[in-house]
């Protein structure tokens, strides 16, 4: 046994020090974002100015969230298609078990702490499926999707419920230094994510299950274990992006989390974690979070069409992952 574990501490050796050789690579992204800051300040009108910025860091919530939850997931060279469904089902408990105007619960925090928890089981349930029944994870996670919407949908009968919780309106509106809670809760998420990246067991393992799955199983490492925890994880922090949608709209239905799987990976994956896994990591994906925003709100100023901009964005994607293939990485969906 002591075998195994020297072994397996070895090959995360080896992953860590070339996630170390690799960080001027890294820091590339970092340096588009600065730059795009520069020019976008120089040439758009608007856009260097305090309310641009706190816009653009009130838009980074949700997706902020979202993104520190998918980056573990394409780190393990999967992905999660359920997270938008995960969004709008949490979305759609959240508020029906606050006060509402139309079921007479009125649970408070613990109507929140029951909705993150049932949308954290979704991800229990996804890694199951995945590593028991050996399912694609972009299958699995489709099917989920699908099934939690229903679910979200049944739970207020196609019409949604407004939320009167007086709570909601203090956290929605609510800042510290101009900058809004539930961003600075994005923020809490992102460290929570890194410390577990860079200082635990589970961050090195789910890297080295990106980089050679079968060198880690050889060692007696629990993978299957190891995934269902990162899929669980996912699933959490896409709850907690669906309680902010639920807050930020007084209402839930299972169409707030709409959009933000595309958003979401197109940040990850341009912050520089690679879909094909092994590297990347949740810093990265901040600052990927930061350069779509970034772009989205210069296409706002600039008036330039919402249709082109999705074209933009699907552009963006496209050549993110051809450079990921460029690299010579093998591109595979686990």
């Amino acid at each position: 046994m002591g075998q195994h574990v020297t072994v397996a501490e070895e090959f995360s050796a080896k992953i860590n020090e070339e996630r170390r050789k690799a960080r001027i690579i890294d820091l590339a992204p970092l340096g588009i974002f600065l730059l795009m800051t520069i020019l976008m300040s120089i040439f758009i009108e608007g856009f260097f100015t305090v309310s641009n910025f706190i816009s653009i860091l009130n838009q980074i919530a949700s997706p902020l969230v979202l993104a520190v939850g998918l980056t573990f997931v394409i780190v393990l060279g999967s992905i999660d298609l359920s997270v938008e469904g995960v969004m709008g089902f949490t979305g759609s408990i959240i508020t029906l078990l606050v006060l509402n105007n139309k079921t007479p619960y009125d649970l408070g925090v613990w109507g929140i702490l029951l909705s993150v928890l049932a949308g954290t089981l979704v991800g229990v349930i996804t890694g199951l499926l995945h590593v028991k029944l050996r399912i694609p994870s972009f299958m699995v996670t489709f099917g989920v999707a699908s099934i939690i919407t229903g679910i979200g949908i049944l739970s207020y009968r196609g019409r949604p419920a407004s939320v009167l919780e007086p709570m909601f309106v203090d956290i929605s509106q609510g800042t510290v230094f101009g900058i809004p809670y539930l961003t600075w809760f994005a923020f809490l998420v992102c460290l929570i994510g890194y410390i577990i990246q860079e200082y635990t067991a589970i961050g090195k393992h789910v890297f080295a299950i990106g980089e050679n799955e079968s060198i880690l199983r050889s060692t007696g490492i629990n993978v299957d274990r190891i995934k269902i925890i990162v899929f669980t994880w996912c699933a959490f922090c896409a709850s907690i992006a669906g309680i902010f949608g639920a807050i930020r709209l007084k209402r839930g239905e299972v169409i707030i989390g709409y959009g933000f799987l595309f958003y979401t990976i197109t940040a990850v994956v341009v912050g520089g974690t690679s879909l094909s896994g092994g590297k990347g990591g949740v810093l990265q994906s901040l600052v990927g979070v930061f350069i779509v925003t970034v772009i989205q709100s210069s296409l706002i100023l600039l008036g330039v069409n919402p249709y082109v901009q999705s074209a933009i964005q699907g552009s963006i994607i496209i050549l993110a992952v051809a450079l990921t293939v460029a690299r010579g990485k093998k591109f595979i969906i686990k």
